[in-house]
């Protein structure tokens, strides 16, 4: 049994995770702003602070064995580009020094598949993010999906004869492998496992082994932020 604490636990991939670490007898201590305490999944030890300041709620975090970051902008778009860095960015900053305040020993953080054509903002804020990772000596489990399918997410499935096209011509097969669509099932199934086998260093997953929700074959050479 696990003892995690979260950040995001009332959003779309949050509340899912959430749900799925107690069933599997996890202990899931959630972070909520005031207000939003009635989202959190039935069940969690929820706990009240910002998530852009680390000081409101580094004290709360306790003796987790994983912190989990998942506070970021719904439904990213090129227009919401200004927010990539004032709340995806702050949040994951202050999600590092709460969990480096508190002697976390597993950091588990949803980055994004990168390089890529469009979305550049929302990787910056996502590699930059990564960096501090690096730089934190925290144990951690990076996860690079491009796009997460869900209810009300589905509109991408039309663009799976493009997928199918591009995976079967040798020039684009590794663009299609590493910007493929995944769900939110295998999204928190690949988050439960990393949960449960923490990884010593960094760890990062690229879409082809969320897809197989399977710690094997994963990157163990981080790469820098550019």
């Amino acid at each position: 049994m696990a003892r995690v604490f979260m950040t995001g636990s009332t959003g779309f991939l949050g509340r899912n995770l959430a749900s799925t670490l107690l069933l599997r007898r996890h202990q899931v201590r959630a972070l909520a702003r005031a207000g939003s305490e009635s989202r959190v999944p039935a069940g969690c030890d929820t706990v009240i602070g910002d998530p852009m300041d680390s000081a409101s709620y580094r004290h709360l975090v306790g003796t987790a064995d994983a912190f989990v970051q998942l506070v970021g902008v719904s439904h990213p778009s090129p227009a919401k580009a200004p927010l990539f860095r004032s709340v995806d960015l702050a949040a994951a900053k202050a999600a590092v020094d709460a969990a480096t305040h508190a002697g976390i020993r597993h950091f588990i953080y949803v980055s994004v598949a990168h390089p890529a054509p469009i979305m550049k903002d929302y990787i910056a804020a996502r590699s930059e993010a990564e960096e501090c990772l690096r730089i934190s000596g925290l144990n951690v489990t990076i996860l690079r999906p491009w796009y997460i399918l869900g209810p009300g997410r589905r509109w991408p499935l039309l663009l799976m004869p493009l997928y199918w096209t591009l995976g079967a011509w040798p020039p684009t097969r590794d663009s299609a492998r590493r910007l493929g669509l995944v769900t939110v099932s295998q999204m928190v199934e690949i988050m439960a496992l990393s949960v449960e086998q923490p990884p010593t260093g960094i760890r990062v997953l690229e879409v082809p082994q969320i897809r197989a929700a399977s710690l094997e074959g994963h990157s163990r050479q981080f790469v820098s932020a550019q």
